[in-house]
């Protein structure tokens, strides 16, 4: 199946969760609990159990990020700032409030990580990955804000790994082309420009090929200077 195929499946399958529980509500037949678990019922059917991710490569993992990074996102795709219609129509009507519940609820599970995927880089592609990752060139190296091991910082900075090669591609280059912004200062979209396209798919090619050690957790809010002011690190975002 073509990831787009996969893509408006997965679209469809969300819809045909949140019909079904709607109908089944007004049934008669069975009361639907009011709890967290159901209120995420509908993300599961793309992000997987526990958003603990899919298995296309194209849904990225929500389960463990930092709490102020997911509902930084959650405003982003409702208000327009990030471009999904599928994200967009599915939390277009609910609250600051509702959708701080559902970051917090994902962020406070741990399920375990897969595997790292074997991308098909060459030797010389990961080194180039490493070196972006670690050390930088040009731009500031992934580490300096997204934490020593990668696992993302709290409140507001994801983890990298443990994500899709795919996935990783598909927001680097959005970023690189202009299609997704982040609160201004755009940190993200200084750095990609930064890097060619061929630096892209080294890093992402890297960081899907690295194992997750057990029990990575994001690191606490970093006490020294970010490398670049970023408008979605240094806050999150209240409407």
């Amino acid at each position: 199946m073509s990831r787009r195929a996969a893509v408006a499946l997965a679209g469809f399958c969300c819809f045909s969760a949140i019909a079904h529980a709607q109908a089944t509500a007004g049934s008669g037949n069975a009361k639907i609990p009011d709890t967290i678990e159901q209120r995420a019922a509908a993300c599961i059917v793309c992000h997987g159990k526990q958003g603990r991710a899919g298995s296309d490569g194209y849904y990225p993992r929500i389960a463990g990020k930092p709490a102020g990074y997911l509902y930084n996102q959650l405003i982003n795709f409702r208000d327009g700032h990030r471009k999904y219609p599928i994200m967009a129509t599915l939390i277009e009507n609910m609250s600051d409030d509702y959708l701080r519940e559902l970051a917090q609820f994902f962020s406070d599970q741990h399920p375990p990580y897969p595997p790292p995927q074997t991308t098909g880089a060459n030797a010389e592609q990961l080194a180039r990955g490493q070196q972006l990752t670690t050390k930088g060139d040009r731009a500031p190296a992934c580490i300096a804000c997204h934490g020593s091991a990668l696992s993302g910082v709290a409140p507001t900075i994801p983890g990298l790994i443990g994500l899709p090669r795919d996935y990783l591609l598909s927001q680097l280059g959005a970023w690189r082309n202009g299609s997704r912004h982040s609160a201004q200062p755009d940190c993200m979209a200084q750095v990609v420009q930064k890097l060619s396209v061929a630096d892209i798919s080294a890093v992402a090619s890297w960081l899907a090929a690295q194992p997750v050690p057990a029990g990575a957790q994001p690191a606490a809010a970093a006490a020294q200077k970010l490398p670049l002011a970023c408008g979605s690190a240094s806050k999150v975002v209240v409407k």
